[in-house]
């Protein structure tokens, strides 16, 4: 496990040490689970925008697929 400094503001420790008050769980598990679920999220934004790209670039090969098809001349 790594030790971690870090500056908090204020206000977002003085809202932790509330919630940690009532919920009864350690400081750290608390901010290790905050920073675990916070990954996901990215985690998530980071595919989330991999997609959309990937997504559009599919796209873009289909139309030109589409188009060379319409411009097949079909023998009957």
């Amino acid at each position: 496990m790594k030790t971690v400094s870090l500056k908090i503001n204020d206000s977002i420790f003085g809202e932790t040490e509330n919630i940690l008050s009532r919920i009864n769980i350690p400081r750290n598990r608390y901010i290790n689970e905050a920073i675990e679920f916070y990954n996901k999220i990215q985690k998530r934004k980071i595919l989330e925008k991999r997609l959309k790209a990937e997504s559009i670039l599919v796209e873009n090969e289909t139309m030109q697929v589409l188009k060379e098809f319409e411009n097949i001349d079909y023998v009957d």
